[in-house]
């Protein structure tokens, strides 16, 4: 088997700001008129989201968060809308406040035998990423954990590879074994308010930094997993 070479991280501004309903309402509005949404979202420009969380029986991930270490890293599987054929391993890594993220596909079938806990087929695989998943399942025991699902609105700016996104309706579930039948996730974990989310690459363009702005705007260190994690 010949394992492809790792492709190097392009790392990206990230911020996060939580937005209440009438924030969320007058934003939405204003970013409509502005830019594209997403081509991928369905006739009203919002898609599902859902992961399944891995972390160590310590909680490494969770705790990495918390704690605020400038170097951590989050393993995650995700689809979209109703599609869980298409299927993604993610891992996402923060240093020094960037932001980066590498990726590998998983058929649906892969996905259910991660959620049983067999995972020696990543040997099989040519991926350095999905190898690195088996030697940490095996290593740190890493293991599937929380559901997070939301409901996003994404708009894209191409100068500066820019792509701001709004999530909303955040829920959980406790049980991986519902990830491929989000119906079984009722645990709504969200306050009403939304997460406004701006990610870009060198810069971010005057024109999408006033948009985004609102009067009462909080900038803010949230994560969604550490929020569903709450309700273990």
């Amino acid at each position: 088997m010949t394992i492809k070479e790792k492709r190097p991280i392009s790392f990206r501004h990230e911020e996060k700001h939580l937005i209440g309903r009438q924030e969320d309402f007058l934003l939405a509005g204003r970013l409509r008129k502005l830019f594209p949404r997403d081509p991928h979202a369905g006739p009203q420009g919002v898609y599902r989201v859902a992961s399944l969380y891995f972390d160590t029986p310590y909680d490494d991930a969770l705790r990495q968060k918390i704690n605020g270490v400038n170097r951590r890293e989050k393993f995650r599987l995700r689809y979209y809308g109703e599609d869980t054929g298409f299927l993604r391993l993610e891992k996402k890594i923060k240093v020094n406040g960037l932001c980066g993220k590498q990726s590998a596909r998983l058929t649906r079938e892969e996905g259910e035998l991660l959620l049983k806990g067999d995972f020696q087929f990543l040997l099989q695989k040519d991926s350095p990423l999905l190898l690195e998943l088996y030697s940490k399942m095996q290593g740190r025991l890493l293991r599937p954990k929380t559901i997070v699902c939301y409901d996003r609105e994404a708009f894209l700016y191409e100068p500066g590879n820019v792509r701001v996104t709004i999530d909303r309706n955040l829920r959980s579930g406790l049980s991986s074994t519902d990830f491929f039948d989000l119906t079984k996730i009722p645990v709504p974990v969200s306050d009403g308010t939304a997460v406004l989310e701006v990610k870009y690459d060198e810069f971010l363009p005057e024109i999408v930094r006033l948009a985004v702005q609102t009067p009462d705007r909080r900038s803010s260190a949230y994560s969604k997993y550490a929020v569903c994690r709450r309700y273990d």
